[in-house]
């Protein structure tokens, strides 16, 4: 649920400080870049850091071999997702792929949920909810200009 919190209220400040005059961050796609942007700060760090990676291993499906490795490998490419975001240029394909990422992880939600095992916030359909949420903010930061 932490990550919905930081999404939401990093975009709703991102639009107060667009109404302030704020002209970089003009719009809505341009705010809910710099939410998502602040998000995947927030999950990336989850991946390094005890008791979070724990929960996150434990998320990983028995048949993906080194979940560890895994679960450091998606919190490096979330957190090169983020940089990809802030950057104009790359935007559109960080946004692409960020989504793509997290339709590929989404098997590990469902792991979870099933096996109460990781982080067991929320039961499946309130997670595919969630990722549904997650993939359009995703594609709205791709097609933000």
């Amino acid at each position: 649920m932490a990550p919905l919190v930081v999404l939401v209220t990093v975009t709703l400040a991102a639009r107060g400080l667009d109404a302030l005059g704020v002209d970089s961050l003009g719009g809505w796609p341009a705010a809910v870049t710099a939410g998502l942007v602040a998000m995947l700060l927030v999950t990336a760090s989850a991946h390094f850091t005890q008791p979070r990676r724990a929960a996150l291993i434990a998320m990983v499906p028995p048949r993906v071999p080194r979940p560890g490795l895994v679960v450091t490998v998606t919190g490096v490419l979330e957190l090169a997702a983020a940089a990809g975001l802030v950057l104009p240029a790359t935007r559109t394909a960080a946004g692409i792929c960020l989504a793509l990422l997290l339709v590929v992880m989404f098997p590990a939600n469902v792991h979870a949920a099933r096996a109460s095992t990781g982080v067991r916030t929320m039961p499946l359909p309130a997670r595919s909810a969630l990722q549904v949420v997650f993939v359009a903010a995703c594609l709205v930061a791709a097609l933000a200009r």
